[in-house]
């Protein structure tokens, strides 16, 4: 079934799986343990900028008095290290700059998963009739289960699912999964652990945010598209870590390879260098 393909990548994320493949996306998602536990992240003044870490290579000498540097990765990949000062802002400002940045290297994902959201808000605004058909009812302790046409309500200890005609929407522990077989669309929204996910997949499209609580920053961000830009990027996106008040450190990727891949864990250790876990 339709729907049954587009569920399986968000109830693998929701089971924090390693990795599941969906019609056009690839969506993981790692459980990250309590911040505090990791300790308290450094405040960076300059930036340590190694010559190499692991697949990367640094370009040239660290830029803008040691708040930049740049790395080459294979393929053409591209990362940069930047130290942000937030001057009494917030994280989620910058942060915000740094998605519309590397957004413009993926206009057609922007734009895709932009209308699919205001679809989305279209139709919850506009509501939609049931349509009538055939009722089921079946209670049990614990289980309680209705159908009525195409509709179907599904309440389980731990398990809520929600159908209409060719929408579902299902509930996982502090997961929040819809789903349309109309349009290929997966929104994933939710927390494991200490982290808050959200996932936005529609056909060829899909953007992964996670962002742990607290005051400090840690943050990462990732868009994908199946088909390549102009340039080729198929998935840019950044991991940001910081203390509260800041500065934060930001590593932006850019890459032809869909799949996050060595590149993006080394840009992850470039920031776990300069600021810590």
């Amino acid at each position: 079934m339709p729907m049954r393909r587009l569920l399986i990548p968000a109830l693998c994320l929701a089971g924090l799986t390693a990795a599941c493949d969906g019609d056009s996306v690839r969506i993981s998602s790692t459980h990250t343990e309590d911040p505090e536990a990791k300790g308290a992240l450094k405040v960076v003044e300059t930036l340590q900028c190694p010559q190499s870490m692991g697949s990367l290579t640094r370009k040239g000498s660290a830029t803008s008095e040691g708040t930049v540097c740049t790395y080459a990765g294979p393929r053409g990949a591209e990362v940069s290290l930047h130290l942000v000062k937030l001057n009494g802002g917030s994280p989620a400002d910058v942060l915000k700059a740094f998605e519309d940045r590397l957004g413009a290297a993926l206009p057609q994902a922007v734009a895709q998963l932009k209308a699919s959201a205001e679809a989305d808000a279209t139709a919850a605004a506009a509501g939609e009739g049931q349509p009538a058909g055939e009722r089921t009812s079946v209670q049990a302790p614990g289980v309680d289960i209705k159908t009525e046409g195409d509709d179907a309500t599904v309440r389980m200890p731990g398990l809520h699912i929600e159908s209409k005609g060719d929408d579902a929407s299902v509930r996982i522990g502090g997961f929040r999964i819809d789903a349309s077989d109309s349009g290929d669309r997966v929104n994933v929204e939710g927390a494991a652990g200490e982290d808050n996910v959200s996932v936005q997949a529609n056909q060829d499209a899909a953007e992964i945010r996670t962002s742990a609580s607290g005051g400090a920053t840690r943050a990462n961000w990732i868009l994908t598209d199946n088909r390549p830009s102009e340039a080729g990027w198929r998935l840019v996106g950044y991991e940001a870590r910081g203390p509260a008040g800041g500065p934060i450190v930001v590593a932006t990727v850019r890459s032809r390879d869909r799949n996050r891949g060595s590149v993006f864990e080394d840009a992850k250790d470039l920031v776990a260098l300069n600021v810590g876990e």
